[in-house]
């Protein structure tokens, strides 16, 4: 008897048209694509009540061309003076360029682009060649009070490059990207800001070959948007890599930085550490263009050694023993993993079909006692020095064993290495038919995580139809990050933003921070105040008014800065 084939939806194969809304949602590649796995798609249909018929046609694709009804507001004499500053070539306002510019990835600004609404866009999109051009672009828009954003790579899930104001985009991946100095003595790289993520680790890891240096070396930092990010992103926005728990967050590896701001130029000194009052180089990190734009970076580099690494992963009894393993291998002083993660008992069993974990295999699981709706997923990786990687997976597996986990070898761990940076892939496939995947992250001490991680699944769980899957990412002794990932079957906007907000208060109400490593943009600013503080958003505020008094860098509620 021959087994039915499972259901395939129709998903798309065909990279965007240039000049339409597609080419402006898609995320990466325009010839990559990641379909949900036969597993997923019967959970799908299952979870939210879906037919095959309900898979039979794509909808709201956005293979419309580009279409934009606002004329450019900025006066020509201000287009001729840019032109003059970086070139005619580099000075654009066609409307493509305009949306193309202005947009991030926000499940709700891609909801919204498919639908055809376009919200605020530039008049001007400007793509500087120097930082000595952006400094005589600074220094005009602020004589004039033209509004100036900064779009690198456009990865913002927070409404973090919008244009609110009009005024000028200032693209500063086109030509600011590349990788300066290498300093094997110091153990820094200076690098410009509009870098890639993969050019950068490229660069590092053949540093022999072109800066003279004896050893290869990497960056250490690796967000899922790796492929699509740049180093300067990761820096004004407080990123965080998927191996931040041994490299650290982009907040650590921060040496130095240069800023063109209305105020002046400056550059921050490249001491590793300095006991010269608060930090100017620390108040810079995470301003997300609100005081000025990030030219240049001294970030720290690290040994590459990829013939050490070691993967492992687990299967916990449930996500207490997981959370408590966890608390004693970032606690055991014993050294730290690179990656390291855990999914909680919904992520792990949809994680499970999403891989297509075979019946047999789930059967063994639960004879052993890790039964579904209770086993948790623990993977990761140990990087360093050959002895060192030795000695901390040993220990990691010791403490595991302890709490009742079943060892995977590290088959699960290298399975999600390979696809770690092309998940974002499947939003495309599955907006097509009316499903929304989006994410919420944040910090949280241990003693306040199991609260956090009850309460905003609660939360989402409150919706009808609603999968949530939530890991714990982002180690430190004292506590981690847990990252919500949440799908929906809806393609009303207003009903998604209404479900976003209430999961954002969730997470505050019950104690998580505002965010760990999103960044605040213009969505959590109008909260911003209330997580902070008055007194807190006061001195924020002043920094404003210092480096740039007219309020031309990124206005419109970034930071919730200038909010009413």
């Amino acid at each position: 008897m021959s087994r039915k084939k499972p259901f395939t939806p129709s998903w798309s194969e065909k990279a965007p048209v240039p000049g339409t809304i597609r080419s402006v949602i898609k995320y990466g590649s325009p010839t990559a694509f990641k379909h949900p796995s036969p597993g997923w798609v019967r959970m799908m249909m299952d979870e939210f009540h879906m037919s095959e018929d309900d898979f039979s046609a794509r909808r709201e694709e956005g293979n419309a061309p580009v279409a934009l009804d606002r004329p450019v507001a900025m006066e020509e004499r201000h287009i001729e003076r840019f032109k003059a500053i970086s070139g005619a070539a580099n000075v654009v306002t066609d409307a493509y360029s305009r949306v193309r510019y202005a947009c991030g990835k926000t499940t709700e600004e891609l909801m919204e682009l498919r639908k055809g609404i376009i919200r605020e866009v530039a008049d001007v999109v400007i793509h500087p060649r120097s930082k000595e051009e952006v400094k005589d672009l600074v220094a005009y828009c602020n004589e004039h009070g033209i509004p100036l954003y900064v779009f690198a790579a456009g990865s913002s899930v927070n409404f973090g490059v919008r244009p609110a104001k009009g005024g000028v985009s200032l693209v500063i991946s086109t030509h600011m990207n590349r990788l300066l100095e290498v300093s094997e003595k110091n153990q820094t790289a200076r690098v410009q800001a509009g870098m890639f993520g993969p050019a950068y680790e490229e660069a590092l890891n053949r540093a022999p070959e072109l800066f003279g240096t004896k050893g290869r070396y990497t960056c250490g930092h690796f967000p899922q948007s790796f492929e699509y990010s740049t180093v300067g992103g990761w820096v004004v926005t407080l990123g965080s890599g998927q191996a931040s728990t041994y490299y650290g967050d982009a907040y650590h590896l921060v040496i130095s930085q240069e800023y063109v701001t209305p105020a002046g130029t400056f550059r921050t000194r490249e001491f590793p550490a300095a006991a010269t009052g608060p930090k100017v180089n620390d108040i810079m990190k995470g301003s997300e263009g609100t005081y000025g734009i990030l030219v240049e970076v001294t970030m720290k580099i690290f040994r590459y050694m990829p013939e050490n690494r070691k993967h492992f992963s687990f299967m916990f009894p449930s996500w207490d023993e997981a959370v408590e393993a966890s608390r004693e291998i970032m606690q055991g002083e014993f050294g730290l993993p690179a990656v390291y993660r855990i999914s909680d008992p919904e992520e792990t069993d949809r994680g499970l079909k999403l891989y297509g974990m075979p019946p047999f295999v789930d059967a063994f699981l639960a004879r052993r006692g890790y039964r579904p709706g209770s086993r948790c997923l623990c993977l990761g990786t140990v990087e360093g020095d050959r002895d060192f990687t030795k000695l901390v997976k040993k220990k990691i597996m010791k403490v595991c064993r302890a709490h009742g986990a079943l060892s995977l070898t590290g088959f699960a761990s290298k399975k999600w290495e390979k696809t770690r940076f092309t998940e974002p892939y499947m939003r495309e496939d599955l907006q097509d038919f009316g499903i929304q995947i989006d994410t919420l992250e944040t910090s949280v001490t241990w003693d306040s995580l199991h609260r956090v991680h009850e309460g905003v699944r609660a939360c989402i769980k409150a919706r009808p139809q609603t999968m949530c899957m939530t890991h714990a990412s982002h180690f430190y002794p004292q506590g981690t990050n847990l990252y919500f990932i949440f799908l929906m079957r809806t393609s009303e906007t207003e009903e998604f933003r209404s479900f976003q907000r209430g999961v954002i208060r969730s997470i505050m109400e019950n104690g998580g921070s505002l965010s760990h490593h999103h960044g605040v943009g213009r969505m959590m600013g109008p909260c911003l105040e209330e997580y902070l503080g008055e007194e807190q958003m006061g001195v924020l505020r002043a920094l404003k008014k210092h480096f740039d008094p007219k309020g031309i860098m990124n206005p419109g509620g970034q930071l919730g800065l200038d909010l009413p």
